[in-house]
């Protein structure tokens, strides 16, 4: 096998430090959805979308979004005497006609030309007269301001509107010289490159047109494993406090259908890859936690791969604490899949009512009474203890001496007290004296309250204390 042969389909056509990331950008290519590229200045983001346009052969056009005016797209209006109307006179770069479309520094564009390009980007509209023929539509920004990092500031680049975010399918980011290989680095300094003319003898158009036509077939009957990994990790990152809309699910799904079709097959890796390149939180200066969107795929793929523990999904979305419970009695099968769900549960949940669910069910786990395994048991035990090892002992009035009866959380907790007999008394003290010592603030005791002895009656009721 020769050199040529060894390289990525990007690298044969000159671009480089994009081959981790082509799966996606050949995707894009199939599902003609929305693409938009993130990256610092002269990462080759408008290089690369440019020389697609070459090897695909498209009618392409590619404006400034900083600079581009009204005009520039549709051309100058001038009157139509015989239809009564306004026409365009065109020139060579009105949108008219374009079958590929790059939109370079979006997050440098002027609010009202913003607007404009909306309905460019997610109706292959201009002023609601379709586009037939546009294909791809494409655009590229520096990091907005509240990413900024190093060196270079880029202070007129600002957060995409989200609303016009979410209408990208894919979010590239682009490597800088640190994240580059050393061969890549020998070829990205290479001049030789320089003003090349994109030509792969035509290879690269006719792999999309054959991606493409499976992806239309089979579109229909969308792989199920598919559909149970985006519903999965987009519930969970939803539970997590990470908004991500239904569109965004469908986007996904069509994405990640079409990386698998390019790839050959679906794998753990492809998974993150187009669930990390899906979120459009970089767009506007967030950066969604690490921890929380590795959990979200680590539960979608662990599904895929086992299917009883279909349950899961339905576990984190359940809003009430007796209804996980619930779930976990009557769905778990196996200690691993209980130890995931609280896991999972114990990492989404705000500290108030992770430390209500631990404190409630830790004692029917660590007697073996509830599917979790021993990793499981120690995560509810780690916050559990927290609140069990305060000393029971103190009565409520010595706590209102050695606090204050001003004390704030005193008063409230005092109050959700109130009413209260036998042991239900004893726990709902036992937990605020925990809550007062270990400073965990409770917005609504009388809420949490309610929520430990609901989880406490369910397991009477099962027989499990």
């Amino acid at each position: 096998m020769d050199k040529e042969t060894k390289l990525s389909r990007l690298a044969r056509l000159g671009v480089y430090g994009f081959d981790t990331l082509e799966p996606l950008i050949l995707a894009a290519l199939i599902t003609e959805d929305p693409l938009l590229l993130i990256g610092p200045s002269g990462t080759g983001k408008t290089f690369l979308l440019n020389t697609l346009s070459e090897a695909l052969g498209l009618e392409h056009r590619h404006y400034n979004a900083s600079l581009i005016s009204f005009d520039d797209l549709v051309g100058f209006p001038f009157p139509d005497k015989a239809a009564d109307g306004v026409k365009f006179l065109q020139t060579p770069a009105t949108v008219w006609g374009a079958e590929s479309v790059l939109i370079d520094e979006i997050s440098r564009c002027k609010p009202e030309h913003q607007n404009r390009l909306f309905s460019l980007v997610c109706e292959r509209r201009i002023q609601g007269v379709p586009l037939p023929k546009l294909r791809f539509r494409w655009a590229a920004m520096n990091p907005c301001s509240a990413e900024q990092s190093g060196a270079e500031d880029y202070a007129g680049s600002e957060a995409l509107d989200p609303a016009l975010a979410d209408r990208f399918a894919l979010f590239i980011q682009a490597s800088d010289w640190a994240e580059l290989t050393e061969d890549e680095r020998l070829l990205v300094a290479d001049p030789a490159g320089e003003g090349r003319i994109a030509d792969d003898g035509g290879a690269l158009q006719r792999d999309v047109k054959r991606w493409r036509g499976e992806f239309l077939r089979k579109l229909e009957d969308c792989p199920d494993e598919i559909l149970r990994y985006v519903t999965i990790v987009v519930t969970a990152l939803n539970s997590a406090g990470i908004r991500v809309s239904p569109r965004r699910s469908r986007l996904m799904t069509r994405s990640l259908f079409a990386a698998s079709i390019v790839s050959g097959r679906l794998s753990e890796a492809l998974c993150r890859l187009v669930l990390k390149s899906s979120l459009p939180h970089p767009c506007w200066g967030v950066t969604p936690s690490r921890e929380a969107v590795a959990a979200a795929h680590r539960l979608g793929w662990d599904t895929v791969r086992d299917a009883n523990r279909s349950w899961l999904p339905g576990f984190l979305a359940e809003k009430s604490l007796a209804g996980k419970l619930r779930i976990l009695i009557d769905k778990c099968d196996s200690p691993d899949g209980g130890t995931q769900a609280v896991a999972e549960m114990l990492a989404s949940e705000t500290k108030e009512r992770a430390a209500a669910f631990a404190f409630a069910v830790y004692p029917a786990a660590v007697e073996g009474k509830l599917p979790i395994g021993a990793e499981g048991i120690n995560d509810l035990g780690r916050i559990a203890s927290r609140f069990l090892s305060v000393d029971g002992a103190i009565t409520w009035s010595e706590r209102v001496t050695q606090t204050g009866t001003s004390h704030p959380d005193l008063v409230r907790y005092a109050a959700a007290l109130e009413g209260l007999e036998g042991g239900r008394a004893e726990r709902a003290r036992q937990f605020f004296n925990g809550c007062l010592v270990r400073q965990c603030l409770v917005a609504d005791p009388k809420a949490i309250e309610d929520e430990i002895q609901k989880c406490v009656e369910l397991l009477k009721r099962k027989g499990l204390i």
